[in-house]
């Protein structure tokens, strides 16, 4: 049997909101909403969308962003169990965020993960508004301007040696959804998956993430 790498999705996944949003709702800078209606409807990145937002955003607001985001942030049910489950079914797991690091890294210290484990979009207060980073860019086989892209990171374990499974929400994890070889997928990313006749599991809470798990393990 092929060793199994499980690529999961933060905001929305992981945690029960969509971080991003709920800073830029709570901050309410001068268009942001412009911004998140063009990336609804495709007229700009993923990248260009996250950029754009944070840098309407002072950095003389740092302390205040951050707890927010910190104090507004809630784990979907069965993180915990789901994270001890793939230990002991030797499944390597890996977060994949188009969040930003001052918020996916202090969410996920409790639960025990490496560094090493998380790939996310960086922060820089050093200037007047926030500047996001991005440390993981798209390949050359990828032209969505993802900023982190998830489809990149899947790419880099190939499908004849690796049996890869996508956990998400969104449609930013759809591109990374069609390399998978199994995709757990609820909001937007199950109707996407369903638009193009993609199966997919449904999930809400890890637990059920757990169960069917289990089951496919047995197929392979």
């Amino acid at each position: 049997m092929k060793p199994i790498v499980l690529f999961c999705d933060f905001d929305g996944t992981i945690t029960l909101n969509d971080n991003i949003i709920a800073i830029m709702k709570q901050f309410d800078p001068e268009g942001w909403k412009d911004i998140l209606d063009k990336a609804m409807s495709q007229e700009i990145s993923i990248k260009q969308t996250i950029g754009s937002m944070f840098a309407l955003l002072p950095s003389t607001q740092q302390e205040e962003v951050i707890r927010f985001a910190l104090d507004n942030m809630q784990i979907r049910p069965g993180f915990a169990e789901f994270l001890s489950y793939c230990r002991e079914q030797q499944i390597q797991f890996f977060v994949t965020s188009g969040g930003i690091d001052f918020f996916v890294y202090p969410t996920l210290l409790p639960f025990g993960l490496e560094k090493e484990q998380i790939y996310c979009n960086k922060s820089n207060f050093e200037q007047a508004q926030i500047k996001i980073e991005w440390p993981h860019p798209c390949d050359e086989w990828c032209d969505q301007d993802c900023g982190m892209c998830k489809a990149t990171l899947i790419r880099s374990y190939p499908a004849a040696q690796y049996t890869r499974i996508l956990i998400g929400d969104s449609i930013t994890d759809f591109a990374g959804a069609k390399l998978a070889d199994f995709i757990f997928a609820r909001s937007h990313l199950a109707s996407e998956c369903s638009k193009l006749d993609m199966p997919y599991y449904p999930y809400e809470t890890f637990f059920e993430v757990i169960e069917q798990l289990a089951s496919l393990k047995t197929t392979l």
